[in-house]
């Protein structure tokens, strides 16, 4: 089988930059010393433990210990085989590949994800061109009725011709396979070959974080369609709709930058929003907003411990809406940020209200929003009668439930306050009211990620872990001192594995070398010792003595090699000494005078290097 030639894959390597493909996913800020802190794309966090070192090519996880480099992301994040993986970062930042036995023919080779996009993206443009069509007068008018038209093409509006099989047609021409088409969900199987799924319909690309068409959502226009309203992608590959927000590729960059993002039901919606100046407008693709989507817009927002970030729902204000706004709340605790709904009394959506009202209108209404739990507690209340005691204990029954779900302590204490105004009940009873409906929490087994390396307390095993960041991300800088450790220098087990493969890398490099880390990673014996390295990569080194980063260059450099000799040198001098005296110096006189002599040779040692140490701190 052809394989990719090593050289293009460290040409990848080092043109695709990690920070750039990571933040299409991640929200990164700046963390010191050159490193880039974000939530945790692998597992859910408040405070950011993932770690990205663009100088080193690296990402770590302090919290999951999930790390590597550019490629591995991809493969994780995308769910893709390695030689996908480094295919798409090709395309992406313009590395020819070669093959191995003359390289693989056009498509034979390529792995079947790389293929769906490109027959995604092919048939976007297609879709796009036909919105020009005589016959596509329908959706330019559809598009022209809601003051759309104008201004489309930046979403990739499109249009599926009527057609039986045109698309089908199309693909075929630019050498996709049927079975490749069936898999894309662009065509469907049927009993004379395959046919267009979509035909007869305005058509929206529905892109991913990194702006790649995955899939595609289709709106009935025609009155003699007796399909759904709307039809989109089936689960393919590489379209999962509890993942994908529609517009999220458009406004992933001003959603990290206000820390807000609003959330619509439709793709005229978000359409609407973005040209009404809020750019934040994203919507789900024909499914109800779930924890998958949470994951993803907790990490553009960065949504942490500070409850800086704002998600703002928008629903209708009849039943429909608040039913919608209860499924919102069920996922509403997932966010450590503040939720909100944005409703307009006559149940107007963005795009009608923008029709009706302008631009001005959907940024009041954005800017007009309430708190979540406000709006589905005071829909819990609404249509008792708060003038009568059963009405109000009828109100109270129904709200309290939502009160006791809000896990944010403080705020439940405020909502406690805020219904008893709204109903009229006494404060301490509506307190009784939210712990009796409080359900008990059951006590579950959460796993615990074993780190790869020690979280030592002890100054031995940080002055260890100094070192070992140090012939990592520094190696011209320790190059000479490092040629004096032993391996009982390091007492930690995860950190004497550490040291063995950095020394069968062939020890710190005189010179800055770019695969020095990838030349250590290739001598780690398993996972464990590999997300060990992977992490001292990324982490900043720290002072030895006294709080914060450190300032790297030779002299830190010195002074943490020099304590890391002469703590070995201490414990090799105890040693000796404990054995001398237990050997009688009449009987062994020999040994004993040897002892004695590495008694003084150690001691001796210990204080050059402890003069050394003081002379640079």
């Amino acid at each position: 089988m052809a394989r990719i030639l090593p050289e293009d894959i460290a040409a990848v390597r080092d043109r695709a930059r990690i920070d750039e493909v990571i933040s299409e996913q991640v929200t990164l800020k700046p963390a010191g010393g050159g490193s880039l802190k974000g939530l945790c794309p692998f597992h859910d966090e408040r405070s950011p433990s993932f770690h990205v070192t663009p100088a080193k090519g690296l990402y770590h996880c302090f919290g999951c210990q999930a790390g590597g480099d550019v490629i591995d992301f991809v493969m994780k994040t995308d769910m893709v085989t390695f030689t996908e993986a480094v295919e798409k970062l090709a395309g992406r930042f313009g590395v020819t590949l070669r093959y191995t036995e003359g390289g693989p023919a056009r498509g034979a080779q390529q792995g079947q994800r790389t293929r769906l996009i490109e027959a995604n993206t092919a048939a976007a443009a297609f879709f796009e061109r036909n919105l020009a069509a005589p016959e596509a007068a329908p959706a330019r008018e559809f598009l022209t009725e809601r003051g759309l038209v104008t201004d489309a093409q930046p979403f990739g509006v499109g249009f599926a011709l009527p057609g039986w099989d045109n698309l089908v047609k199309h693909l075929r021409a630019k050498g996709f396979s049927d079975n490749e088409m069936i898999t894309a969900g662009l065509a469907l199987r049927g009993n004379r070959g395959p046919y267009d799924r979509f035909r007869g319909r305005i058509i929206w690309p529905i892109r991913d974080l990194s702006g790649e068409v995955v899939g595609f959502g289709a709106r009935r226009i025609m009155p003699d369609d007796d399909g759904p309203k709307y039809l989109n992608t089936p689960e393919t590959p590489v379209y999962h709709k509890s993942q994908v927000l529609y517009g999220v590729d458009l406004s992933r960059k001003q959603i990290a930058r206000s820390q807000q993002v609003v959330i619509v039901e439709g793709y005229t919606d978000v359409m609407a929003c973005h040209l009404a100046g809020v750019d934040t407008a994203v919507a789900t693709c024909g499914t109800a907003f779930g924890e998958d989507h949470v994951k993803v817009l907790r990490r553009l927002l960065l949504d942490q411990d500070e409850h800086r970030g704002e998600v703002i729902f928008t629903f209708d204000s009849d039943e429909a809406g608040r039913k919608a706004a209860l499924r919102a709340f069920d996922v509403d605790q997932k966010f450590v940020g503040q939720t909100f709904v944005a409703v307009t009394a006559d149940g107007l959506d963005p795009c009608d209200l923008r029709i009706q009202s302008g631009d001005q209108a959907v940024r009041d209404l954005v800017g007009n929003r309430i708190p979540l739990a406000e709006f589905v507690i005071r829909s819990k209340i609404e249509g008792f009668d708060l003038d009568s005691a059963e009405g109000r204990t009828n109100a109270l029954r129904n709200a309290a439930p939502v009160i006791a779900t809000i896990s944010d302590r403080i705020l439940r204490s405020e909502y406690v306050r805020l219904l008893s105004g709204w109903t009229g009940v006494d404060q301490s009873l509506v307190l009784d009211a939210v712990k009796q409906s409080a359900k008990p929490v059951k006590a579950t087994q959460l796993p615990v990620a074993t780190a790869a390396i020690p979280d030592e307390r002890d100054p031995a095993g940080q002055v260890e872990r100094e070192s070992l960041k140090l012939a990592l991300q520094s190696p011209e800088l320790v190059h000479t001192w490092f040629e004096s450790v032993q391996p009982q220098a390091f007492t930690g087990e995860a950190y004497g594995r550490i040291y063995a493969a950095v020394v069968a890398a062939g020890g710190p490099p005189a010179d800055s070398d770019e695969q020095w880390i990838t030349s250590v990673l290739e001598q780690c014996p398993d996972d464990q010792v590999r997300a060990g390295v992977r992490a001292l990569s990324v982490e900043l080194p720290r002072q030895l003595f006294g709080d914060g980063d450190a300032q790297i260059n030779h002299r830190f450099a010195e002074n943490v090699l020099s304590r890391l000799l002469e703590l070995d040198a201490g414990r090799r001098l105890r040693e000796v000494k404990a054995r001398l005296q237990r050997i009688n110096p009449v009987e062994s006189e020999d040994e004993y005078r040897r002892l004695f002599a590495d008694v003084l040779a150690l001691e001796q040692y210990r204080r050059d290097l402890r003069e050394a140490l003081v002379s640079g701190t």
